[in-house]
């Protein structure tokens, strides 16, 4: 769509709304982009121009002022082609080009680097958007452009760009009362991070609009005729939420989707403030009220300006249904929150009472962030303001714990150390004795008590909200029937090995233990017996070519399509590609052939010797976990921990080749592991996976432009 959008189509968009609109200086805007990023290319093969104008699209869409389209259209002129400060100033006026460099320097920020550089780059984004509010408006509308063609990026580009948009940019989106953006953000990422899960959700839909037809029209029916029953003037509005707010749904509940009750949003826009009452009145009236799911904004706006009622309800067929109701004032801040302070109505400035001036906003949350001392400090204030989905509590000690909203003590005690978890009995939050299901809130303090003897329930498990304390539980309580299931295991092995005429013998388990990253055959046995692991999953490690889902499987030998014919397809070390990235054959004199990544820097110095490049493509078909990653991981230096990394790697179904310690510290280790995989995308689950373990200070894959031949 971005290549076809004209001058035109987006001077239409603008006169919409603002037909007062400086059409000349925008036109001038669009040809002077237009002309800089000339001969630009964006990843997908498009012309980069048509990046910028997105991004005006967006910002216009949102009815803002002429100097945020004209920003946005110019947004990467200085940082990316030969146009300077000076030359936008004097074409387009101090203004713009103050935005523009704005900007650029919001772009260069790294705000998912390092803790304390973090902390740094955040105060630096504050001041910025205390400067003028635009800027992150433009960031954010270039952000959502980048995340709907992210897919014609390299997929470990596109899952760095996710992360950082839901980690930063989709949460600064919501708490500028951008929900709209703030969804759309979460939802990209979620496509991202997660596809399966994502495509798992939208077939639930499907599969639920065929079984009960359209549920959304009918529950709109159903609020139309209470409405005109009260005679109640206002316009009703339904949908499905967003497969990312289903899917947080389904993991803070941990309900599965057919239990799910609340997917349907109804959204009810009305004349007065006096009518909102009166909706409410009539929707209580016909169905039951969900108690505790009761807000009103309207008495009590949120800082960014936001007002309406919230409500959820036992719909149709028992199904709860959340309500908003809001006048189209507040409709309009609600859509584009701190950013409705710009839009324009008819060419002239929207004058909504309930828009929240942007200066005094930013102010507000300077006040409170200017209160601490120090970057970490900034940091959590920051954070507690902004990220609603985690909690931030405190120790006893004044040390600050990051959990999941709908955290408990025991997760907590977890954070702490899986020691501290097993043994507590129970929990004070600011002083008081409280149960362990207990929800923490941001900012509380909480304290553990331990007993000796103690040991995890079952009943734990529905308690906890984190992984770490989930599976510092099962494997309590796995050691706890260690005996039965490891009797219970060799039985369920005995019976999968005489099924393909194989013995199931101490060395064939003790190999596929080793395979699948287990200390010994025991272990194996036990994981077998509480169903942890599977016997086709013992019997595939051993014989994967007895397998039924492995006969198709393509080995390292026949992985690459495009090499001249007889020549066996090599890695090149500097770079170690996987199937699913990009590859590019070199010629080596001696060597043959060697595959590197696109993206591997040695390419660089051959970019004048294009008769030695030969255009190669990964096998379609699913391969064998036979292509060697070195990853550089960073560990605690504490009992037990490499043996815990080796077993998640094994967990993922990945092979450890080899392993290597760089450094060696009093409290950390620093190693190279070799890891075997099948693509790019189990790459991905196996970094996930260590990232995840808390023992992990840091992980990346390892690159040695030096290992060239």
């Amino acid at each position: 769509m971005a290549e076809e959008t004209t001058v035109d189509d987006l001077i239409d968009c603008i006169c919409a709304y603002n037909p007062k609109c400086n059409e000349h200086l925008i036109r001038a805007a669009f040809d002077y982009g237009a002309r800089m990023h000339e001969g630009q290319f964006r990843h997908s093969g498009e012309p980069y121009f048509t990046h910028p104008v997105a991004v005006a699209m967006i910002v216009a869409e949102q009815k803002l002022d002429d100097a945020t389209i004209i920003t946005a259209l110019l947004h990467d002129t200085i940082e990316d082609t030969k146009s300077t400060f000076a030359e936008v100033a004097e074409m387009f006026g101090a203004e713009v080009a103050e935005l523009v460099d704005g900007v650029t320097k919001l772009t260069n920020l790294q705000l998912s680097s390092s803790e304390t550089k973090q902390a740094e780059n955040f105060r630096k984004l504050f001041m910025a958007m205390s400067k003028d509010m635009r800027v992150l408006l433009v960031k954010l509308a270039d952000r959502l452009h980048n995340m709907r063609t992210i897919k014609a990026m390299r997929p470990e580009k596109q899952v760095q760009k996710a992360r950082e948009t839901v980690d930063i940019y989709a949460p600064l989106a919501g708490r500028m009362g951008m929900q709209w953006m703030r969804e759309e953000l979460e939802d990209l990422t979620f496509g991202v991070l997660n596809p399966e899960g994502r495509t798992s959700i939208m077939r639930r839909f499907v599969h639920l609009r065929d079984e009960s037809g359209d549920v959304i029209e009918k529950i709109t029916g159903d609020i139309e005729t209470e409405l005109e029953k009260a005679g109640v003037t206002a316009e009703v509005y339904g949908r499905a939420k967003r497969p990312y707010s289903v899917w947080r749904k389904m993991e803070e509940k941990d309900q599965g989707f057919s239990r799910l009750s609340d997917i349907y949003g109804f959204r009810v826009i009305t004349r007065e403030i006096s009518d909102c009452y009166r909706v409410l009145g009539a929707i209580h009236a016909r169905w039951n009220a969900i108690p505790g799911r009761f807000k009103d904004y309207i008495s009590q706006p949120k800082s960014n300006g936001y007002r309406s009622i919230h409500t959820t309800v036992s719909g149709r067929d028992g199904k709860r249904v959340e309500v908003q109701i809001r006048t189209p004032q507040m409709h309009d801040v609600a859509e584009v929150g701190v950013a409705a302070h710009w839009s324009y109505k008819n060419g002239e400035q929207s004058e909504n009472p309930f828009a929240v001036d942007p200066a005094k906003w930013v102010a507000s949350l300077n006040e409170r962030f200017d209160s601490a001392e120090d970057h970490d400090e900034f940091l959590e204030h920051v954070k507690l303001e902004m990220y609603s989905d985690q909690v931030f509590c405190f120790t006893p000690k004044g040390e600050v714990i990051k959990l999941p909203r709908g955290a408990t003590p025991l997760d907590f005690a977890y954070a702490i150390h899986t020691r501290i978890g097993d043994s507590c009995v129970g929990a004070r939050i600011d002083g008081i004795r409280t149960p362990l299901w207990t929800r923490i809130r941001n900012g509380q303090s909480v304290e553990i008590t331990t007993a000796e003897g103690q040991r995890p329930q079952a009943t734990w498990l529905d308690i906890v909200a984190t992984g770490k304390a989930k599976s510092a539980i099962r494997r309590s309580l796995r050691e706890d029937d260690r005996e039965r299931f490891v009797k219970l295991g060799r039985e369920l092995a005995r019976v999968a090995f005489e099924h393909i005429g194989k013995v199931a013998s101490d060395k064939a388990l003790l190999t596929a233990a080793r395979q699948l990253g287990l200390k010994n055959a025991d272990s194996l046995l036990a994981r077998l017996g509480s169903a942890e692991l599977t016997a086709r999953d013992v019997v595939d490690t051993l014989y994967p070519e007895l397998a039924d889902n492995r006969g198709d499987e393509i080995t390292a030998a026949g992985a690459v399509l495009g090499l001249p014919e007889d020549e066996t397809p090599k890695t090149a070390q500097c770079c170690q590609p996987v199937p699913g990235e990009r590859i590019v054959g070199i010629t080596y004199r001696g060597e043959g052939v060697l595959v590197h990544g696109i993206d591997c820097p040695v390419l660089s110095d051959l970019a004048d010797q294009p008769d030695r490049w030969i255009d190669l493509h990964w096998h379609s078909g699913r391969h064998a976990a036979e292509h060697a990653v070195t990853l550089h991981v960073t560990i605690s230096n504490d009992a037990g921990v490499l043996g815990r990394i080796c077993t998640l790697i094994g967990e993922q179904k990945a092979n450890i080749s080899n392993l290597r310690f760089l450094d060696r510290k009093q409290d950390f280790y620093s190693l190279l592991i070799d890891v075997e995989l099948r693509d790019a995308a189990h790459l991905h689950m196996v970094m996930t996976a260590l990232e995840a373990e808390s023992d992990v200070a840091s992980i990346e894959r390892h690159r040695d432009p030096e290992l060239k031949p």
